[in-house]
C-alpha cells in the first residue's frame, strides 16, 4: 500500500483525528486558563458620576479607572467627572481603550509565550544547520514537519503564532483601538527571522503552516517530486492577488464594521478544538484538505503575515542559492518544488514567489548546484 492512493487517504485522515484528539485532550486537561477580564460592552458613565462610581457601576478597580482617566490624587476619586473637567465621551473612550488593553494583557499565559519561542530557536536551528549542510532528507524533512506540529501547535497551542501577530495587531487597532506593544516585539522578531532566514519561521516553525505542509508530502512519491494524487501550482499573480485582496477586505471589515472576519475562520484552532465554530470546522477541512493538492494553501491564499514575510522576504541573508557554473538547466528543481519559486529564481525574475526554505529543490538538483547560502 506504500505510495498509494489508499494510503494517502487513510494517511491524511489518520493524521487529522490525532491531531485533533490530541489537541483536544491537552487543551483540555493541560492547558490551563489564563486570567479573564470583565469588559463591559457598553460603559456605563455620566458627568455626574465620581470615580468610585464608574468602577462599582462596571464592575472594576478604582485604580484602573483612576489610570485611564489619568487622574494622579487618589482623593479625586469622590470628584464628579463634571467637577475634574472630563467629559462623558471622552471618559467613555479612556475607560474602554484601558479595560481592552488590561484584558489583551491579562490572556496572555507569559510563561508559555517565552518557552514557545526558546523552543523555536532551537527548532529552527537544528532545521537551518540541516539545510546548510544538505543533510534534509525528504523523510526526514516529513519528521521535522510533524514534530513543529505536535510540539507548537497540539503540545503548546494555537498562540502566539506569526499570524495573529498580524490579525490581532489590525483587529485590535481597528476594533478596540488599541496597539499591544508585546504583539509588536513578536511582529518585529519574526519578521526578523524572515530576515536572517528565508521565510524559516513559515517554512519550519509556524504549526499550521508545517501541518499543511506535512499534508501535502503524504501525497508526494517517495523521492517527494510529485504527487500520488495529481497536485496543482496556482499561478503566483492568482494566489497573491486573493492574498492582497483579502488582506484589504479584512482591513477594511474590521475598520468600517469593527469585526474581525479572520477569527471566523481561524484555522489555528483546529489546536485548539473546544473553540472551534460550525463555519470554522467548514473552513478548516477544506483548507486541509486542499492542502493535499496544493502546497499552503492558507499562507499562499489568506495569510497576513504570509503577505508580509513574502514582502521583507526580499532582503534574506539566506536563501536558496543556484550555482550557475555547474547547473546543468536540467529543470529538475523547479518539478520538484511545489510551488512556481523555483522557477522564478532560476528565471531571476524581479518578483518571485513565496519561497519557505522547505529544501525540496535541494534534494532535486543532480549536481548539487543548489544550496541554502548567503
Amino acid at each position: 500500500m506504500k505510495n498509494s492512493k489508499l494510503s494517502v487517504i487513510l494517511l491524511f485522515f489518520s493524521t487529522i483525528t490525532i491531531i485533533v484528539a490530541l489537541s483536544f485532550f491537552i487543551s483540555q486537561r493541560f492547558g490551563g486558563h489564563t486570567e479573564k477580564l470583565y469588559v463591559p460592552k457598553q460603559i456605563i458613565v455620566s458627568e455626574d458620576m465620581t470615580i468610585a462610581t464608574i468602577a462599582s457601576k462596571n464592575s472594576q478597580q478604582e485604580e484602573l479607572i483612576q489610570n485611564a482617566l489619568k487622574i494622579k490624587d487618589s482623593s479625586s476619586n469622590e470628584k464628579t467627572l463634571k467637577e475634574l473637567g472630563i467629559s462623558e465621551t471622552d471618559a467613555s473612550s479612556k475607560i474602554q481603550k484601558a479595560l481592552n488593553f488590561k484584558a489583551e494583557e491579562a490572556s496572555k499565559n507569559v510563561v508559555l509565550i517565552v518557552a514557545k519561542f526558546i523552543l523555536w530557536a532551537v527548532f529552527m536551528t537544528v532545521a537551518f544547520l540541516l539545510l546548510r549542510k544538505n543533510k534534509m532528507s525528504p523523510s526526514l524533512s516529513k519528521y521535522i514537519l510533524l514534530s513543529s506540529t505536535l510540539i507548537f501547535g497540539v503540545i503548546l497551542g494555537p498562540e502566539p503564532n506569526s499570524m495573529s501577530t498580524v490579525k490581532d495587531m489590525v483587529s485590535n487597532f481597528a476594533i478596540k483601538g488599541i496597539l499591544f506593544p508585546p504583539r509588536i516585539i513578536a511582529l518585529l522578531v519574526f519578521l526578523g527571522i524572515v530576515v536572517a532566514a528565508n521565510k524559516f519561521i513559515c517554512g519550519w516553525a509556524c504549526q499550521l503552516g508545517t501541518l499543511q505542509d506535512f499534508i501535502f508530502r503524504l501525497n508526494r512519491d517517495s523521492k517527494d517530486r510529485e504527487g500520488i494524487f495529481k497536485q496543482y501550482k496556482i499561478p503566483f499573480y492568482i494566489s497573491n492577488t486573493i492574498r492582497i485582496v483579502f488582506f484589504i477586505l479584512f482591513t477594511l471589515v474590521a475598520f468600517i464594521w469593527s469585526f474581525d472576519i479572520i477569527e471566523v475562520i481561524n484555522p489555528f484552532t483546529i489546536f485548539k478544538p473546544a473553540a472551534l465554530t460550525a463555519i470554522g470546522i467548514v473552513f478548516i477541512s477544506i483548507l486541509l484538505i486542499s492542502s493535499l493538492f496544493i502546497y499552503r494553501p492558507w499562507c499562499h491564499l489568506f495569510c497576513p503575515f504570509g503577505l508580509l514575510g513574502w514582502i521583507v522576504e526580499k532582503f534574506s541573508k539566506f536563501r536558496i542559492k543556484v550555482d550557475s557554473t555547474t547547473c546543468i538547466n536540467c529543470k529538475e528543481c523547479t518539478v520538484a518544488c511545489p510551488t512556481n519559486a523555483m522557477k522564478s529564481i532560476l528565471s531571476k525574475d524581479k518578483i518571485k514567489p513565496d519561497c519557505f526554505s522547505c529544501g525540496t529543490c535541494i534534494n532535486a538538483c543532480p549536481t548539487k548546484s543548489i544550496t541554502f547560502d548567503k
